[in-house]
């Protein structure tokens, strides 16, 4: 490892960045002045600037803690250190600077609450042989500062890795990283100096940070800050804090804050370890009732609803969010109000009672509308466009999610308009210049300048405008996920006889028009079910609803933490997935034998988390499955000859539960997912969480940040092992679930069951041809006996 330090800078860039790295809190911060506040009841004055309660009302009283701590010199900040990788900063595949595209830049941000003391960029690079023959180097900047230059060489070894120390004045909320090649400009003049001439920044560079936490305050106008950051581009993690007896509603309560929170962590990702009458080190939300004392701190005795927080009594710097309520009900308004602005300045909130809204069947907003064709620029963030400059560029990216549920019948296709713009510069090449269009990293069609075809060709030899400026691409659904991203790149050709001068031209421009579109109209809701990778990829069929209003969330009677954590993790990617949170979701203890709850169960989808020690539940749940618990073992159930006919003449010929029965049993350690149709509802479905034990349930989490785990996820079972990775199976039947009118539904059963409709049909064709052939027989007696007919009728 080679370690270069860039430490001769200048004195007015060093104090040019110091001035922005304390201006970034400030400047990062959200403006909350635009948010209006949910106005009090009748009767009641507007919060006081020093306790967040109506004028006139004593503050609430501060919570009472038997921790010792330091009152006279309360800490100001807290040493941390982090360490963000290029692949964190959205290059999951590193940056390539090749051909006519030497420089590239990466931006990444950290939290405002943070100050970096010290910073260190680990730079892993791979060099082609060609340009390091060049004895060329790379320039490295910050923020527009320079960092230095560094020699490019070749190396047999994998890669090269340098360690670089950068001033930590230099590094602010948002910084922009950029790389160059020094002599990139005469590169460009190569003409094949796109495959001769490569520099790969590899994923795993890393920069290394140290620094101070500040103590933010107890306002909550900050909120979510100091919990999670927008900012921060590594995964962040709340602690969940609960007193020794846990509710039914405090989870629920727990589970609406966390699909929030999955909701504003996005793509970085989020976790919610639990602890149960203990503090956490750094930040944590508290669920608790008015006068409960947890871990030595008592909750303060207030009447209703209620928002407070507080410094943690382990460390001041840090904060607890407190979530209180009397009952279930108040502690799921108190964890509501918390999703909505808060322009409250002070640490507290009596929270007046609200209507919760409910949400309609594939209401997500984060899913793409099926109702109409939605416009590509509707999909855009507010940092991108539809527009680029010059040859070199990255390909614009359009992405969208949809609900997996998606089904059209064979032969139809999903229309995809696109309307774009090439320069009209002259020494382009328009034979061989293309907009070239992917969807998913599949490559779709190359879309030409030109029209193509002979009368075309013959009218633009002529002089005549012969630009092709509009297609519609038809997409098959094959190629629609839960996730997509439409890759939509100009590959920009100039001709041979180019001047160098215009391949760094960024003054031309190439555009997709603002009223291209993607129609799913067409679409319908329709599926089979149950299927894994609907669940992993986006909590489906629970976000059919997306607050899950008809979904319950189930645990054993006596649930432990990591079973609790677990839970709140999956309603974290939930809200993830959907971009709203689990506002109407149900948590229940155990199997219910009768009464409301079982009614609940009843019209609901169920969401499962349990491990094998929890037998009475597990058996409660799984014995109408297709499932079974033999102490802390589970497996599968050996189908009988009559499921055997009924698959078969369905046309299901490929269950494994033999072979899911082998795999449980030959697997000590394992955690993963069953699913299966509700043995309440027949139109229901049930997913499980299972693992064998806290250890393997807690490894969950971080599967899931796995793509190639989730991409393994299907079918009704999946096992993940530490040893095998993930291994899938389907063991028992699928059911039709969705929008489809009943005639449209004898046409879909024919062409799913071809066996069934055989067997049907050479029963029909043996009726009717026994049927013809008796009354054949009986019309050729007839013929052959007439004097048998005169006989008979003679005696009448």
């Amino acid at each position: 490892m080679k370690k270069l330090i860039f430490s001769a800078l200048c004195m007015t860039s060093l104090l040019t960045a110091g001035s922005l790295a304390w201006a970034a809190p400030e400047s990062v911060t959200q403006d909350s002045s635009a948010l209006s506040e949910i106005p009090p009841p009748a009767g009641v004055g507007q919060p006081n600037s020093a306790s967040g309660l109506p004028a006139g009302l004593p503050p609430l009283p501060a919570p009472i803690t038997d921790v010792p701590v330091q009152t006279s010199n309360v800490p100001l900040n807290q040493p941390l250190s982090s360490t963000v990788s290029v692949a964190q900063m959205g290059q999951t595949n590193g940056i390539l600077l090749t051909g006519g595209q030497l420089q590239s830049g990466i931006v990444f941000t950290l939290p405002s609450d943070q100050v970096i003391t010290n910073a260190r960029l680990n730079l892993a690079l791979k060099v082609s042989p060609a340009l390091a023959a060049r004895n060329t180097s790379m320039q490295l900047m910050l923020n527009g500062q320079p960092l230095g230059t560094l020699p490019l060489s070749a190396s047999d070894a994998a890669s090269e890795e340098y360690q670089l120390d950068i001033p930590a004045a230099m590094v602010v909320s948002s910084n922009n990283l950029s790389f160059k090649i020094n002599d990139a400009d005469q590169l460009l003049c190569e003409r094949n100096s796109a495959s001769q001439y490569q520099v790969t920044i590899l994923p795993a560079t890393t920069l290394s940070l140290e620094g101070q936490q500040l103590n933010t305050g107890n306002t909550l106008r900050n909120f979510p800050r100091p919990f999670i950051d927008p900012l921060r581009m590594t995964p962040s993690s709340v602690a969940m804090v609960f007193g020794q007896a846990v509710t039914p509603g405090k989870v629920s309560a727990a589970a609406i804050l966390s699909s929030w929170m999955g909701i504003q962590t996005d793509y970085r990702g989020i976790s919610f370890p639990v602890l149960r009458n203990a503090m956490p080190e750094k930040n944590g939300i508290v669920f608790a009732k008015p006068g409960e004392n947890i871990a030595g701190l008592t909750v303060p005795q207030v009447k209703g609803p209620t928002l407070l927080m507080v410094d943690n009594p382990v460390n001041p710097v840090y904060k607890l969010m407190l979530v209180i309520g009397n009952d279930d009900d108040a502690l799921r308004q108190a964890a509501w109000r918390l999703t909505q602005p808060l322009s409250v300045d002070g640490p507290s909130l009596s929270v007046a009672e609200q209507t919760i809204p409910l949400s309609k069947a594939y209401d997500a907003p984060r899913w793409i509308n099926t109702d109409r064709p939605v416009r590509l620029g509707d999909l855009l963030r507010k940092d991108q466009s539809l527009t680029t400059t010059g040859i070199w560029h990255d390909a614009l990216r359009v992405n969208f999610r949809a609900a997996p549920d998606l089904f059209l019948w064979d032969g139809d296709t999903l229309p995809v308009q696109l309307n774009y713009r090439f320069p009209s510069e002259s020494w382009i090449d328009e034979e061989s210049s293309f907009l070239n269009v992917g969807l998913n990293d599949t490559f779709l069609r190359n879309l030409t300048v030109n029209k193509v075809g002979l009368l075309e060709n013959i009218w633009h030899r002529l002089g005549g405008d012969a630009r092709q400026e509009s297609y519609t691409l038809k997409l098959d659904p094959y190629l629609i996920y839960g996730d997509n991203q439409l890759q939509l790149y100009f590959n920009i050709k100039p001709k041979a006889t180019a001047p160098c001068s215009v391949l760094t031209n960024n003054n031309i421009k190439s555009r997709i028009e603002d009223d291209s579109y993607i129609d799913l109209s067409h679409t319908r809701h329709f599926t089979l079910l149950p299927n894994l990778s609907y669940f992993v990829g986006a909590s489906f069929p629970f976000t059919r609803f997306a607050d899950y209003s008809q979904t319950v969330l189930m645990l054993p009677e006596k649930p432990s933490d990591a079973e609790i954590g677990t839970l709140l993790d999956m309603a974290g990617r939930s809200g993830n997935a959907t971009g709203v949170a689990l506002n109407h979701n149900s948590v229940i203890f155990g199997v219910p034998n009768g009464g409301s709850l079982l009614k609940h169960i009843k019209d609901s989808d169920v969401l499962a988390v349990s491990t094998l020690p929890q037998t009475a539940f597990n058996r409660a749940m799984l014995q109408q499955s297709p499932y079974e618990v033999n102490g802390h073992t589970l497996g599968v159930k050996e189908p009988n000859m009559l499921d055997n006919l009924r698959g078969w003449l369905a046309g299901d010929w490929n269950r494994q539960a033999i072979d899911a029965d082998r795999y449980f049993s030959s697997n000590e350690d394992w955690r993963g997912f069953v699913s299966y149709r509700s043995p309440w509802n027949s139109a229901r479905l049930v997913v499980m969480t299972v693992a064998t034990d806290d250890t393997q349930l807690l490894r969950l989490h971080s599967d899931l940040t796995s793509q190639r785990i989730n991409a393994g996820i299907r079918g009704d079972t999946a096992i993940i092992t530490d040893e095998n990775g993930i291994r899938s199976f389907r063991v028992g039947a699928q059911f039709p679930s969705g929008q489809m009118q009943w005639y449209r539904m004898v046409i879909w059963y024919a062409n799913q069951h071809a066996v069934v409709l055989a067997l049907l049909a050479l029963l029909f064709s043996v009726v009717v041809g026994l049927s013809t052939f008796v009354l054949l027989k009986r019309h050729a007696w007839k013929r052959l006996n007439p004097q048998n007919e005169i006989r008979k009728g003679e005696k009448k």
